[in-house]
C-alpha cells in the first residue's frame, strides 16, 4: 500500500538542506526508498509557512531556494491549508485541551494540530496517512505520526 507522507518541519528542513551530513544522506536515502516504493510526499502549507518564515529570518538564501525547488519539483506535493482543516484543527485544539492533552500553550498558533488537521481532511483513509516527524508525541494523539526513520519504504 503506497503512503501519503506529510512531512513536518524538521524532516522537511532535512530533506531541503544543503549541507550533505550523514543524517541528510540517511533521510535523503529513505525519502527516495519511499518515492520508488509508490509513497507520495506532501508539504503542508502550515509546514512551508514554518521552515519558510525560520530560513527568512536567519537569512538563508539558498536553503529558501532548496526549500521551493522540492515543493515545486512535483505537481500537487505542496498543501495548502483549507477551511475544513482549520475547522477540524480548532475541534482538535479543544477536544486535546479538555482531554489534559495540549499540544503546545493555550496561546500558541500550535501548528502540530493544524498540520494533524490537514493530514486527516486530506480525503484519503487515515490509514494511507503518516506524518513524518521527529517528534512524535503531540501529533499522534491524532494521526499515525512517526520519525522518518520508523518508516517501513
Amino acid at each position: 500500500m503506497s503512503l501519503f507522507l506529510f512531512f513536518d518541519f524538521s524532516p522537511l528542513g532535512l530533506l531541503t538542506h544543503p549541507q550533505r551530513t550523514a543524517e541528510v544522506i540517511n533521510i535523503s536515502d529513505w525519502f527516495f526508498d519511499c518515492l520508488n516504493n509508490g509513497s507520495q510526499a506532501i508539504v503542508p502549507g502550515i509546514v512551508y509557512y514554518e521552515l519558510r518564515r525560520e530560513l527568512l529570518r536567519a537569512k538563508k538564501i539558498f536553503s529558501l531556494g532548496r526549500l521551493d525547488a522540492f515543493v515545486n519539483a512535483v505537481p500537487g506535493r505542496y498543501l495548502p491549508l483549507s477551511d475544513e482543516a482549520l475547522q477540524l484543527a480548532a475541534e482538535l485544539w479543544a477536544r486535546s485541551r479538555q482531554g489534559g492533552r495540549p499540544t503546545a500553550s493555550p496561546h500558541a498558533l500550535d501548528i502540530d494540530v493544524i498540520l494533524a488537521a490537514r493530514a486527516l481532511s486530506f480525503g484519503v483513509p487515515s490509514s494511507q496517512v503518516v506524518i513524518v516527524t521527529t517528534n512524535a508525541k503531540h501529533l499522534s494523539q491524532f494521526v499515525d505520526a512517526r520519525h522518518w526513520d520508523e518508516i517501513i519504504p
